[in-house]
């Protein structure tokens, strides 16, 4: 995560509030201590963030998908060849 000092964030407000837009959050410093995090508005508090199981109810996954190309990647890494003799 970026830190920046007080001078810069007021200089480049502009620019790193963009930045924060696109996801990107940083840390406004005073004498090289850490003061405040900016993030987007939107960000998920800590401990919200729900990643496992975020996609439940939308996609579906074949009931074959353990054995989906099998045959493909049997032949490209030579897996049931004879070995030459």
């Amino acid at each position: 995560m970026e830190i920046v000092n007080i001078h810069e964030a007021k200089t480049h407000l502009s620019r790193l509030l963009e930045q924060v837009r696109q996801g990107k959050p940083f840390v406004i410093a005073k004498a090289g201590r850490p003061i405040a995090k900016v993030v987007a508005v939107e960000a998920p508090e800590p401990g919200e963030a729900r990643r496992l199981g975020f996609l439940a109810g939308e996609i579906e996954v074949p009931d074959d998908f353990d054995r989906m190309g099998k045959d493909e990647i049997a032949r490209v890494f030579g897996v049931g060849d004879d070995p030459a003799p």
